[in-house]
């Protein structure tokens, strides 16, 4: 991971106060920006969610599929907790947490639409950052790119009606139009470009050329994350100045199903004798988030401005620096986890 990839949260960090003050300075240039848009699709802020997804989906090689049989066991912890564990945990947290515990400190008008955002956020499986974290660990490279290519594909069919019954749980109402338009528009369409586009440049120049453009489209595509959090900040500058405690309050429910599903992914895979290098980046595949996806459908969902925008936003302050702890809460228990771990 580079210097610029390992300081992100400091990154992320500054672009929440230059997204604030720029706000509060520029608001009919924000007023502007956030009228582009068309079927509750904010144009700028569509184009720079493809510029951050469509480098990583280009890293994504769907023939790794076949290579799921051979880790079955890590590959069916991870898809347990991603989709049976993980979002239903999230809404339960959310709930608790934002729609009682926190409820006298929230803005009450704001706390089903918070709770919604945590739940778009739990919803997909990460896709990108999870390679980084897998290295970090020293997992093995074929398990993470069958598991992120196997969770890929499901969430073209998963993510909508998964996201639907959970939003209806928490009583929100769910836009279908825009709900199918956001997965087509950032899952689906997105996929099969990316796809088109790997198997283009192998054709003609192999891997070196993939190689080649997925170094010069990295920087671009965290620019584009950092420039879509300025926007958004801008947007939500007013509230957040008059009520920061808001921020920290929604990172609370985050940082506790983070390690509580890494903690589940861990130990089942214990249970179950998966290797430690299958094991490390199960549970780091089960606990991050494709936090991209979820702020394009709280953006495409309930607005620019809305509280499950914010929240989703929060999960990109706090990914870092929690999924590196643990990273190294990983690798610090391998002597324990391999004890009594049978490969």
């Amino acid at each position: 991971m580079g210097a610029f990839e390992r300081y992100l949260s400091l990154w992320v960090a500054l672009c929440i106060l230059a997204g604030i003050a720029l706000g509060q300075a520029l608001p009919g240039a924000f007023a502007a920006i956030a009228a582009a848009e068309i079927a509750r699709v904010n144009l700028v802020v569509a184009a720079l969610i493809w510029l951050m997804i469509v480098p990583m989906l280009l890293k994504i090689d769907f023939a790794a599929l076949g290579a799921v049989r051979r880790h079955w066991r890590g590959v069916g912890v991870t898809l347990f907790v991603n989709w049976a564990v993980k979002p239903f945990s999230m809404a339960a947290l959310g709930t608790v947490f934002l729609g009682w515990l926190f409820a006298p400190l929230l803005p009450a008008g704001e706390i089903a639409s918070y709770i919604a955002g945590l739940i778009l956020l739990a919803a997909a499986p990460c896709t990108a950052m999870v390679f980084v974290w897998s290295n970090l660990c020293d997992g093995d490279p074929a398990y993470t790119l069958s598991q992120v290519a196997l969770n890929d594909l499901l969430m073209v069919f998963l993510f909508a009606p998964l996201v639907a019954l959970l939003l209806g749980v928490a009583s929100v109402t769910v836009p279908w139009n825009t709900l199918l338009l956001s997965v087509a528009l950032y899952i689906v369409v997105p996929v099969i470009v990316a796809q088109a586009l790997r198997r283009s440049l192998l054709a003609s120049g192999g891997a070196p050329a993939l190689e080649r453009l997925l170094r010069r489209l990295g920087p671009a595509s965290l620019m584009a994350l950092l420039a879509t959090l300025i926007l958004l900040f801008g947007f939500q500058g007013d509230r957040i100045v008059a009520q920061p405690l808001v921020i920290a309050l929604i990172a609370v429910p985050i940082l506790i199903q983070v390690y509580l599903n890494a903690g589940i992914a861990y130990w089942l895979s214990r249970r179950l004798g998966v290797a430690w290098c299958v094991a490390a980046p199960a549970a780091l595949i089960g606990a991050s988030n494709f936090f991209e996806l979820a702020v394009a459908a709280a953006i495409s969902l309930f607005g620019l401005k809305s509280g499950a925008a914010l929240a989703t936003v929060v999960g990109v302050l706090v990914e870092v620096p929690v999924m590196l702890s643990v990273v190294a809460i990983a690798k610090r228990s391998r002597g324990w986890y391999e004890r009594k771990t049978v490969s």
